[in-house]
């Protein structure tokens, strides 16, 4: 690889002065913010964004409110407490909760918290519908329990069943890896995490990458 291809070939991650933040630097040769990537142009890309943002849409909404919750209350409020004053910031009144089976518990904490202040909630658990796996073609041997019944996560019909609830935001609460990105792809409403599902470090999946180079040391070595 030539040096203008490995040049080409770096991004953010290969960064390590964030002059994006607050242009208190030089941006580095590779920057995205400042190169044009595959032939597209990121300059035109910006003023596109920046106009499109100083509107009234639900994007411009989403982004001014989003920046609100961050500005006003960093470090100050949980991760709960940024859903509820989010969804206040754009007028959602209707929250969908796309729970996970395994966190139902927690999803009716949160139910519970969303009627304390104010907002009306609907939940559809990634169960429902109660379809084995193997009528989608999944081998018993591939089952947590081969040889019984074992309801697929069905996070399209969860998203179908709150489209059909007309909710206004839609909160996942630890949906598994992929069904997450369905039910994302299927949702008529904005979509948030509350919960990001990691069985391992008690649904905390930053935990690997904190000790990456210690207990998770295997997660650095490369594929054969």
């Amino acid at each position: 690889m030539s040096k203008e291809e490995e040049l080409n070939h770096l991004s953010c991650t290969d960064c390590s002065i964030y002059n994006c933040r607050n242009r208190s630097k030089q941006f580095p040769g590779f920057c995205l913010t400042t190169k044009d990537n595959e032939g597209h142009s990121i300059a035109d890309d910006i003023e596109e964004i920046k106009l499109h943002l100083q509107g009234d849409e639900q994007d411009a909404v989403v982004a001014r409110a989003s920046a609100q919750v961050e500005g006003l209350f960093y470090g100050k409020l949980t991760r709960v407490e940024e859903i509820i004053e989010f969804a206040n910031r754009i007028d959602a009144k209707k929250i969908g909760i796309a729970t996970c089976a395994g966190l139902i518990e927690e999803a009716k904490i949160f139910a519970e918290i969303l009627k304390a202040k104010g907002l009306e909630s609907y939940s559809a658990i990634c169960k429902v519908g109660s379809v084995d796996k193997a009528e989608i073609g999944i081998l018993e041997e591939h089952k947590i329990r081969p040889g019984t019944h074992e309801s697929m996560c069905n996070p399209i019909l969860q998203a179908r069943i709150l489209n059909y609830q007309k909710t206004d935001l839609n909160v996942v609460v630890g949906l598994c890896v992929g069904h997450d990105s369905l039910f994302t792809k299927y949702s008529d409403a904005l979509v948030t995490t509350l919960v990001t599902k990691d069985r391992v470090t008690g649904h905390n999946p930053v935990a690997a990458l904190y000790t990456a180079h210690s207990y998770y040391n295997r997660l650095r070595q490369k594929k054969d």
